[in-house]
């Protein structure tokens, strides 16, 4: 074992909804890491959340000051002052996070997890070699985005097309994986693990450092698009890239059928056997879903709905709502 066996969270701002509520203590009862830390940047509301986490005996909440980590890492990668200056000249919480995810696992290691998770499986596995992250399935790599071939363009415009559709119909999730071969495969920084100033996390700082200031805020520049412009850097030996159904059984846009209700719910033909993170992806379509989601919420609906059904069925003691 290589990577520390602790994880890391980090949150931006004082309200902690209950679904990230549920992303930490998920990794606390699943993961088999012997310590879990939430990094949060302000002080949290003292409310029902921040008990529920406060109880949980694998818990650690940091109250962490950004330009103090970031001037830190800075400092000990010879790039002085940039990352703190990118972390305050940007607003995006997700943009922020992506600095300060990197610079954690810089200076302490272990697993790095998004607060859109839901741990399922033990993640000591993952333990055993230097550094990881993850892939998932992609309609608008990068490249794609940015290519002038037609034969691109018209490849990737099919596949929009039919991912559309099939995020709207009932069941598309199973439609899609049929044709999910097709699509491409992409980085996603929402789970990463490495030792403390590893390879990754240090070509990932500089990179971030020498990003020009026109595209600091630029989604996914500091994020995804950095990171699978590093990976490439490295062997198969050096890095472990986990494939998408570890971390990511159901893609972007198609995993809105987390939230789907329906009349009943099949929660393990979702995941896969190799699933030990779901990564769900909040977004702007899933916004009012996370804003409604408590205990009673996820109970009501546990039946009905995959999401709640992955929370009831990973959270076996789920906290109280007030």
């Amino acid at each position: 074992m290589t990577i520390p066996a602790r994880g890391h969270f980090c949150w931006v701002g004082t309200r902690l909804p209950w679904a990230y509520v549920f992303a930490v203590l998920s990794a606390a009862e699943n993961s088999e890491l012997q310590e879990i830390t939430l990094h949060h940047t302000d002080p949290l509301e003292a409310d029902a959340r921040l008990r529920a986490l406060e109880l949980c005996p694998r818990v650690r909440l940091v109250h962490i000051d950004p330009i103090d980590c970031l001037t830190e890492a800075g400092h000990a990668l010879g790039i002085g002052d940039r990352l703190a200056a990118i972390y305050g000249a940007v607003e995006t919480p997700a943009i922020r996070t992506d600095v300060l995810r990197a610079a954690i696992l810089y200076l302490k290691g272990g697993v790095y997890l998004d607060m859109d998770t839901i741990t399922t499986a033990s993640l000591l596995p993952l333990l055993e070699q230097a550094q990881f992250v993850g892939c998932e399935r992609v309609v608008w790599p990068y490249f794609a985005r940015t290519s002038r071939s037609p034969a691109v363009w018209c490849r990737t415009l099919s596949l929009d097309l039919l991912r559309k559709s099939m995020r709207r119909l009932p069941g598309g999730w199973r439609m899609f994986r049929r044709v999910e071969r097709f699509c491409y495969v992409g980085i996603n920084n929402a789970v990463m693990g490495a030792e403390a100033k590893s390879p990754l996390c240090i070509e990932s700082l500089r990179a971030m450092a020498a990003t020009p200031p026109e595209r600091w805020s630029t989604p996914y520049a500091l994020g995804p698009d950095l990171l699978q412009a590093i990976v490439d850097r490295f062997t198969e030996r050096e890095l472990k890239i986990e494939e998408p159904h570890v971390f990511y059984p159901l893609p972007p846009q198609i995993s809105e059928h987390w939230f789907r209700v329906s009349r009943g719910v099949q929660l393990q033909a979702v995941l896969y056997p190799q699933t030990r993170i779901v990564h769900w992806y909040a977004s702007v379509r899933t916004a009012s879903k996370v804003a409604a989601i408590d205990p009673a919420y996820v109970r009501q609906y546990r039946h009905r709905q995959l999401y709640s059904a992955l929370v009831c069925s990973f959270i076996r003691n789920l906290p109280a709502a007030g």
